[in-house]
C-alpha cells in the first residue's frame, strides 16, 4: 500500500489510550463514569503522553452488554451525557492536541433499536430483511448449528412471527444483514454523521463478523474442541464470520474515512495472523489502517516465544502495512494480573518500544492487578451466562482510582463495580508523586518515545530471545537504540557493543548500565550514531 507524498499519518508515531467511560470518572454522583468526567480528566492523558483517546461505546443502549447493544448510533446515552457534552469533550481534546476515536458497532444492534422493532413487527415489514429471520429447521429448533459467542445457540425464537433471528452475541444483540444495501447506506450515514462532527476515527467492533455465508449453511466441526471450554467451541466460525466479502465492506469504510482527511480506522479482528493481514487491504481496495494485533494478550511470557511471534508478525505485514500492539483491554485480564507487578513494568517497555502503534488501556499505567469481583457484584453478561469458565471481564473494567479519597475520587457514590483492593496506594495522585511508580515509568517511556524518532517511527533490527532476555534495536537516520528486556527473576549478563553511550531508561531505576540486567529489568540503551 503506497502512501501519498510519503507523509506519515499521525497515528504511526502516536499512542492510543483506551477509555472505558463507565469506569473513568463520574461527574454527577450516580456511580457511573460519563463524558464530563472524561473531559475533567484530560490532564491525566496529556501528562501521560498519549496522542489519542478511544472511547468504548457511549451511544443510547439498554446496556445488556454495556453499550455494545446500540439503540441509536447518532446520539449519546443519557447515562454519559448528551451531544453537547460530547462536543465539549471533543473540542477540549482537540485543543490539547488529542485525537478522539469512537467505538463503531456495525455487526449488530440492540433488540430495542427502532430498526429491529420494525423488523420483528411482521414478516412483511420493509425492514424484515435488515436482520436475519429464518423458519425453524425441518425437524424443529434453530435453523442451523451456529453458536453464540456468549454461549448457546446463535438463534432466538420469536413467538410473534414464528421465526428465529440471528445473534452472534447476546439475544439482545440482533445481527444486521450486511448484504442488504439499505443497511449499508444507513451505516454509511452513521460514519458520515460522526466524521462531520469532527471525530478522528473509529475502532470497529467485531469487523470480521459482519458478513455471513450465503444460505447460512452449518458451520463445520471444530477438531480442537475441548468440552470443558463450553459448547460454543463445538463448531468453527467458518460460515458465520470472516467471509471474503467482508473486505469490500472494510474498503467502503476506508473510502468514507479518507473523504475526511487524516482519519484512523482500527479493526477488531480476532483471527490468526495470515487472515488478520488481509484486513489491511491493498492499493486497489484499502482496508482498515490498523487491524488490531492481540497476540501479546495471550502470548507465553517467554523470550524465545515472543521473539518468534514478533518476527513472524513483522514478516507477514503487507507492503506499507504499519504494525500495532495491544497488551490490555476491557475484554482481557489486566497485564499486572497476568504477569505480576515486576514483569508488568517490563511489558510496558516492550509495548512502548516495539515498532508500531501501541494501544494502552486505562488503569494499566497504574499496574492494577487481578481484581476479584464478589459474586453479588458481577455485572458481565458473559460471566453470568457462562459461570465457571473464567470468561468474566468485570475485573478489567473496574473504576480508575484518582486519589485516596472515598471511592478513589472516581465518584461521590458507590461505584457500579468495586475498585481494586489496593486503590488507596495504587492511585494516580500517589503514583504521580513517586518517581519509581508504574505511572512514572509509563510517563518516562512515553516521553522517551515521543522524543525519539527511532522509537516512534524507526526500523527494527532482528529480535533475539535467548536465556530469558529479549533484545532488539530501533534505528532512524543517525539514531540507534538497543532495547533489552529480562523476562526472568534472575540477573542476566548482556554482552554490550562497544558503541553504548548511555542508559536512557530502566524499568527499575535510573542508573549507569554495567552490562548486567537486574532481575525483572528492561533497559533502553543509546548507541553511537551510525
Amino acid at each position: 500500500m503506497t502512501r501519498a507524498n510519503n507523509v506519515r499519518p499521525w497515528w504511526e508515531a502516536g499512542v492510543v489510550y483506551q477509555i472505558y467511560p463507565r469506569s473513568f470518572q463520574d461527574s454527577d454522583g450516580d456511580g457511573i463514569g460519563d463524558l464530563e468526567g472524561v473531559r475533567q480528566r484530560l490532564d491525566h492523558i496529556v501528562a501521560l503522553g498519549a496522542d489519542a483517546i478511544w472511547l468504548s461505546p457511549i451511544f443510547p443502549s439498554p446496556m445488556a452488554d454495556f453499550g455494545y447493544d446500540v439503540a441509536d448510533y447518532c446520539n449519546i446515552d443519557p447515562m454519559f451525557g448528551d451531544l453537547d457534552h460530547f462536543d465539549a469533550l471533543l473540542s477540549e481534546a482537540h485543543a490539547r492536541g488529542l485525537k478522539l476515536l469512537l467505538d463503531f458497532v456495525p455487526n449488530h444492534t440492540s433488540d430495542q433499536h427502532p430498526w429491529f422493532i420494525e423488523s420483528r413487527a411482521s414478516r412483511d415489514n420493509p425492514k424484515r430483511d435488515w436482520y436475519f429471520w429464518r423458519d425453524p429447521a425441518s425437524g424443529g429448533g434453530p435453523p442451523n448449528n451456529w453458536m453464540s459467542d456468549m454461549g448457546g445457540s446463535a438463534w432466538e425464537f420469536d413467538k410473534r412471527t414464528g421465526q428465529y433471528y440471528l445473534h452472534a452475541f447476546l439475544k439482545e444483540q440482533a445481527d444486521l444483514n450486511w448484504r442488504n444495501p439499505e443497511v449499508r447506506k444507513a451505516m454509511d450515514d452513521v460514519l458520515h454523521f460522526w466524521f462531520a462532527r469532527g471525530v478522528d476515527g473509529f475502532r470497529i467492533d467485531v469487523l470480521w463478523h459482519c458478513i455471513k455465508a450465503e444460505g447460512l449453511p452449518d458451520n463445520p466441526p471444530n477438531p480442537d474442541y475441548y468440552r470443558e471450554l463450553g459448547e460454543k467451541f463445538l463448531v468453527l466460525q467458518h460460515n458465520s464470520a470472516n467471509r471474503p466479502e467482508i473486505h469490500a465492506i472494510a474498503a467502503n469504510f476506508r473510502t468514507i474515512a479518507d473523504q475526511y482527511g487524516d482519519r484512523l480506522l482500527v479493526g477488531e479482528i480476532c483471527l490468526p495472523v495470515p487472515a488478520l493481514m488481509e484486513y489491511y487491504g491493498n492499493d486497489q481496495a484499502p482496508g482498515v489502517h490498523l487491524p488490531f494485533n492481540f497476540q501479546l494478550l495471550d502470548a507465553p511470557w517467554d523470550a524465545a516465544a515472543l521473539a518468534a511471534l514478533i518476527t513472524q508478525y513483522e514478516a507477514a505485514l503487507p507492503p506499507g502495512g504499519w504494525p500495532n500492539w495491544v497488551m490490555g483491554s476491557h475484554d482481557a485480564p489486566r497485564i499486572a494480573g497476568r504477569l505480576g507487578d515486576a514483569q508488568a513494568r517490563v511489558a510496558a517497555m516492550l509495548l512502548l518500544t516495539l515498532r508500531g502503534t501501541p494501544t494502552l488501556y486505562q488503569g494499566d499505567e497504574l499496574g492494577i492487578g487481578l481484581v476479584r469481583i464478589p459474586q453479588d457484584r458481577i455485572r458481565d453478561p458473559q460471566d453470568l451466562r457462562q459461570p465457571g469458565l473464567g470468561l468474566g471481564r468485570d475485573g478489567a473494567r473496574t473504576p480508575m482510582a484518582w486519589d485516596s479519597s472515598p471511592h478513589g475520587g472516581f465518584s461521590t457514590a458507590e461505584p457500579w463495580l468495586p475498585l481494586h483492593e489496593d486503590w488507596e496506594r495504587r492511585n494516580v495522585a500517589a503514583q504521580a508523586s513517586d518517581a519509581n511508580s508504574m505511572l512514572s515509568l509509563y510517563r518516562r517511556l512515553m516521553a522517551l518515545r515521543r522524543g525519539s524518532p527511532a522509537l516512534s517511527i524507526g526500523t527494527k533490527s532482528a529480535i533475539k530471545g535467548e536465556d530469558g532476555v529479549l533484545v532488539y534495536q530501533r534505528k532512524h537516520e543517525n539514531e540507534c537504540l538497543l532495547v533489552a528486556l529480562n523476562l526472568t527473576s534472575e540477573p542476566r549478563d548482556l554482552p554490550l557493543p562497544s558503541s553504548v553511550r548511555q542508559c536512557l531508561a530502566s524499568t527499575i531505576a535510573n542508573r549507569r548500565f554495567d552490562g548486567t540486567l537486574l532481575p525483572d529489568e528492561g533497559v533502553v540503551l543509546q548507541l553511537e550514531e551510525y
